[in-house]
């Protein structure tokens, strides 16, 4: 096991990653920005080093200083927690050249598999099932009308670097293919550098089911369950649940199997997720994307299979063999996690930078709080609005709705001009087709209508409307 390791990230997921560290022995090092210099996780290291100004560009996405900061500071790994440069095929492969191991797989693996149509070529190759869509990054809008005609609408472009919701854009008519192509072209060269775009038949009632995947760098593989992503805003998720509901176990099994099969035969090594769309009328799965790094949502395994899955990145990346085989793997009751966001869903989900005056956590049986919040910390406005995890567990997936619902009820986060999305998670799972397990990523946007802003107080949660079928993203 590693003597040291540098957390090159901030928020509650630096502050997780700290704990296991400190659990096994480890030594941290957290790399940080000027804007967190006093937040918890560093307070919670062992050391600390600051590795640039606030914004994210000159510190917790700048390779060099972060190298170095491990060099300096002596750690032999790297762990880039979810998001930043935690899927960098770059920053891997500068991690390899200077002898730091960073947790996650291959630099090429992640390269191949970061790259969308790459990753969906791979997967054809293995037998995943795939959405109609294009094989290659598509040369220009012209070949993009093409197979648009071909496979027939409603599409979805998508950046072949994407993630996180961002570089995709739904069209539903050719008369829309072109300057969809331009605008979401032009998204993709901003935010990732790279403008390379494909398609695929786009299904505006899918469920967004995945699969965690642990992968040891001697050839063993294993999945821990299936995860329910589908209540989401603009390709941004805000409920997940393990395991997922009104699917057929089965099924989920084979998908599982098939799954690791596909990443091990890709090199993949370390924690992962493979996602994929369930149409429930048709009953199938398609293959998306997969994620090479540590899910935000990962605490909805780690509550029903009792794997601690930061560990597990750990032993992998020191290249310990996993102890266990998929029989060994057992999954009990359902865990649900709702993101709270620093918010306003009363504005359009504004977000509400400031000074946290009061805070209170929920607390009771089976319910865990992933958070760096703490009363007296003001929220920058310079990264993502994720304030803290809730998670809850139960032995039924009636019980841990209502348990997620009074505990989203305890959650208070206060001060001048803060707003938070709790209320509108707890009305969310009240929802009667969530309720059921009938929803589908198209819910939110479809079933739900947040009131004007003079409506409702800035912490009430929205009301319940029918308003007109709007896929999410479109």
């Amino acid at each position: 096991m590693f003597d040291s390791v540098l957390v090159a990230n901030r928020g509650e997921i630096a502050l997780r990653v700290v704990r296991t560290c400190r659990e096994l022995g480890i030594r941290t090092v957290v790399a940080h920005s000027a804007a967190d210099r006093d937040s918890a996780a560093v307070r919670a290291a062992d050391e600390s080093v600051q590795v640039g100004p606030g914004p994210s560009k000159a510190s917790y996405l700048n390779i060099p200083a972060i190298i170095e900061a491990a060099r300096t500071r002596g750690a032999q790994a790297i762990h880039p927690g979810y998001g930043f440069l935690s899927e960098n095929a770059e920053f891997a492969e500068v991690c390899e050249d200077e002898g730091i191991v960073l947790i996650g797989p291959p630099a090429s693996v992640m390269a191949d598999l970061g790259d969308k149509a790459i990753a969906r070529s791979i997967m054809r190759e293995a037998g995943l099932p795939l959405l109609p869509g294009s094989r290659e990054p598509l040369p220009g809008p012209e070949a993009a009308l093409v197979l648009a005609d071909e496979i027939g609408y409603p599409i979805i472009l998508k950046a072949v670097a994407g993630g996180g919701g961002r570089g995709m854009r739904v069209v539903h008519s050719r008369e829309d293919v072109i300057a969809a192509y331009d605008d979401t072209r032009a998204t993709a060269l901003a935010v990732f550098g790279n403008g390379q775009l494909y398609l695929e038949r786009y299904l505006a009632s899918a469920r967004h089911v995945e699969i965690q995947v642990l992968c040891d760098a001697h050839g063993n593989g294993v999945h821990l369950g299936a995860r329910d992503c589908s209540l989401q805003r603009r390709h941004q998720k805000l409920v997940e649940e393990s395991p997922a509901p009104n699917v057929d176990p089965d099924g989920v099994e084979e998908l599982g199997r098939n799954a690791v099969r596909a990443v091990l035969a890709a090199g993949y090594v370390g924690a992962g997720t493979v996602e994929f769309l369930y149409d429930p009328q048709r009953r199938g799965y398609y293959f998306m994307e997969v994620n090479c790094r540590l899910q935000v949502e990962h605490p909805v395994t780690e509550m029903v299979t009792g794997i601690d899955l930061v560990a597990e990145q750990l032993r992998i990346a020191a290249g310990e063999p996993l102890g266990y085989t998929q029989d060994d793997v057992e999954f009990r009751g359902t865990a649900i996690e709702c993101r709270v966001n620093a918010e306003d869903p009363a504005r359009d989900f504004r977000p509400t930078p400031g000074l946290v005056t009061r805070l209170r956590l929920p607390g009771g049986p089976f319910v865990r709080v992933d958070t760096h919040l703490e009363t007296g910390y003001r929220i920058p406005p310079l990264y993502d609005s994720l304030l803290a995890k809730v998670i809850v567990w139960a032995p039924d997936r009636a019980g841990a709705l209502a348990r997620m619902r009074r505990a989203l009820g305890e959650t208070v986060v206060d001060g001048p001009g803060l707003a938070t999305t709790a209320p509108f998670l707890a009305d969310l799972l009240a929802h009667p087709l969530v309720q059921a397990a009938e929803h589908d990523t198209s819910l939110i946007g479809t079933h739900l209508a947040a009131p004007t802003p003079s409506a409702v107080p800035a912490n009430s949660a929205p009301v319940l409307a029918t308003a007109p079928t709007v896929p999410i993203g479109a």
